[in-house]
This record gives structure tokens, sequence and C-alpha cells, in this order.
């Protein structure tokens, strides 16, 4: 099982950027879909999430009409569009595959916010 992040940087405050998680070794599909971010110091928070068939969302209040979660089960992808970027969004993100009582993580990419 794999969950490989890809697309963290170094953005500047306002900027965009584009997180995808690539999964493989288990059945995409059946998993609802997670976004978690960890700042230094601070504990893992949840920053957005999607059912298994796409058809619910649900964002922190932090990032609401800032992020957008989705998902292609065809290419086996999870993303994160972060617009509209702040240095307090500066953190490692994790993407996360749960089923029931079976979860996985990725090792994480890191997004830097500053000037």
């Amino acid at each position: 099982v794999q969950l490989v992040e890809s697309g963290g940087g170094l953005v500047q405050p306002g900027g965009s950027l584009r997180l995808s998680c690539a999964a493989s070794g288990f059945t995409f599909s059946a998993y609802e879909m997670r976004w978690y971010r960890q700042a230094p110091g601070k504990e893992r928070e949840l920053v957005a999430g999607m059912s298994s068939a796409g058809r619910s969302t649900n964002y922190a209040d932090s990032v609401k009409d800032r992020f957008t979660i989705s998902r292609d089960n065809d290419k086996n992808t999870v993303y994160l569009q972060m617009n509209s970027l702040k240095p307090e969004d500066t953190a490692v993100y994790y993407c996360y595959a749960k089923r029931v009582y079976i979860y996985y993580w990725g090792q994480g990419t890191q997004v830097t916010v500053s000037s």
C-alpha cells in the first residue's frame, strides 16, 4: 500500500498550490480520503475530506472557501487545490485513506507560505 503526496513547495501569500496524492495497493474507490496538516509544534489537524464516491465533502473552518478537495477514482488520485494561501497554512500536508477500521497515511509534503 502506498500513498504518495506531491505538489508542495514554497509559495508567496495569496498564491496557489495543488497537492496530489497517488494511491496504490488498495481499492481506492472504496475509501474515504482526507487531507491533514501538521505545523511545527502543533497537533495534526483535519483539513478536508471526501467520501468514497465523491458525493460529500467537509472542510476545516480555517480553509473553507479557499481549499477544494477532489478525487479521480480512475486515476486513484486525490487532490487538494489551495488558493489564497496564508502564512498560517504552512505545514506538512498528509494524505489519509480510511475504510471502516482500516486506514493508511502518506509520508507528507511540505507547504511553506512566505514572502
